[in-house]
């Protein structure tokens, strides 16, 4: 086997897994193919949020056997931890590794290649010849560290603007959610990993490095000396030359005081607030087992949004919860329509196997589901447009991602927006425009010709992490 494609499913986190196991298979001489279709090994990296993400997956696993049935799949990630006999079952499906043995994928393709080299030990047959697959679960709660990144080398990444997981795991017990128990418990990648791993991102010319995590704002509470999120965001920016720092989903109660007055005074972080709100409704928070009340909620919105008029705040929100009513749906839908969100991330309530949710009674009936589902994408599109018509006339900064057809480059904004350059440009560039219009949802823009939209000051900036005063 020397030709692997992976394939994730779900969140930044997951895809940042995926491309350090890339990174890893490179090392290890395995060659990237282009597509599932003429890879020897199909690694499928999958989402276990809702049962929509378990079916794309097994929809995946179906359409890679048939279109090719030689290769060998390998499937890992969540929906893996949570149901490996599941997925085992699975025609051409040849190994399940869990999260708790994600890190020892390319261990265990090594060996099927050199047996006679074995050295490697796990729970279940490491070569079998047919199915069951071979499957590699463990207890995920025995993780207690998060594995320091391999320094970048210049494999796995293939994107303007790669993903760095700086956390993992949840401590949080929402009722509806089965995360924290495929992922474990929250543990923090070290600030010295991380600052080491930026500069590497840095030093081969990155521009924009997207910071995730399962539970990003937890990040530093489980090291010694507990440590704050926005101390490794101020180390991020004393000690390291990255131009610009975009921050992946963080919850509510994180958005200290402190880490909104940094966002907001630091040219070099992206204007973007992405904040689970899941209801508006107080009745429904208390069921889900959320932390926090839809007063706190609304304060952090309007702080951020008072610190940073021109932000990108978005939201996951979830319909169909059980035992929802018509009431308080109706005050989810009022309280989003009061606030100033830019997008939103609308989601079906879907059971989870295992979750105090799915043992509830009242389930809401699909049909209701789906027209709240729609009502609240209607508000989100009408929310998105009136945002972007506001940005016409006005100057932004974006990074360029690529050509996307004659005369027109494809570039994302600092505050979270897909604008069109005019002209063809360069891929990781930083350049300042004028957005003349607004086009199928998209922004075009003209690029002005002074400078390259760097932001200043570029390099450092002069701030020290409070753990270090």
């Amino acid at each position: 086997m020397s030709t692997f494609f992976v394939e994730n499913f779900g969140c930044r986190a997951t895809q940042a897994d995926g491309s350090a196991l890339e990174r890893d298979l490179l090392a290890r001489g395995m060659d990237r193919a282009t597509s599932t279709r003429n890879a020897e090994v199909v690694v499928l990296n999958t989402c276990t949020v809702t049962a929509e993400a378990d079916k794309d997956v097994r929809a995946a696993i179906r359409r890679v056997h048939r279109e090719n049935p030689g290769c060998r799949i390998l499937v890992t990630g969540c929906y893996a931890q949570r149901a490996p006999q599941e997925l085992g079952g699975l025609p051409g499906v040849s190994w399940v590794v869990g999260n708790s043995h994600k890190h020892q994928i390319g261990e265990i393709l090594h060996q099927n290649c050199h047996p006679e080299r074995a050295s490697f030990a796990s729970e279940g047959p490491l070569f079998p010849a047919e199915a069951p697959a071979s499957t590699y679960v463990g207890d995920i709660f025995a993780h207690t560290e998060l594995m320091a990144a391999p320094v970048f080398d210049g494999l796995g990444y293939d994107k303007t603007r790669p993903n760095l997981k700086v956390q993992d795991g949840c401590d949080n017990r929402c009722s509806f959610c089965i995360i924290p128990f495929v992922r474990g418990q929250s543990r923090s990648l070290r600030r010295d990993d991380v600052l080491r791993e930026l500069d590497a991102l840095v030093a081969a010319g990155f521009r924009e490095v997207v910071i995730s995590g399962i539970n990003l704002g937890r990040w530093g509470r489980d090291l010694e000396p507990v440590q704050r999120f926005e101390d490794l965001v101020r180390s991020i920016l004393a000690h390291t030359g990255v131009d610009r720092l975009r921050l992946s989903s963080i919850e509510p109660m994180d958005w200290t005081d402190k880490l909104i007055e940094l966002v907001a005074s630091s040219p070099r972080v992206a204007k973007h607030a992405h904040i689970p709100l899941q209801t508006g409704s107080d009745r429904v928070l208390r069921r889900m087992h959320r932390k926090y009340r839809p007063w706190h909620y609304e304060d952090r919105i309007r702080r951020i949004r008072s610190a940073m008029p021109r932000a990108a705040i978005g939201a996951d929100v979830m319909v169909g919860f059980p035992g929802e009513i018509e009431t308080e749906f109706e005050e989810n839908r009022r309280f989003i329509a009061a606030l100033p969100f830019t997008y939103l991330h609308v989601f079906t309530y879907s059971p989870r196997p295992g979750t105090p949710a799915a043992e509830m009674a009242q389930q809401v009936p699909p049909e209701v589901k789906r027209e709240r589902n729609r009502v609240l994408r209607d508000l989100a599109a009408e929310k998105k447009k009136a945002f972007m018509q506001s940005l016409v006339g006005q100057t932004v900064s974006t990074i360029t991602l690529s050509v996307v057809e004659s005369g027109r480059t494809e570039s994302l904004t600092d505050n979270y927006q897909k604008l069109w350059l005019k002209g063809e440009h360069p891929s990781n560039r930083i350049v300042s425009a004028r957005v003349d219009e607004v086009c199928n949802e998209v922004l075009i823009g003209t690029p002005y010709p002074r400078g390259d939209g760097r932001p200043r000051p570029s390099g450092r900036d002069a701030v020290t992490p409070d753990h270090l005063l």
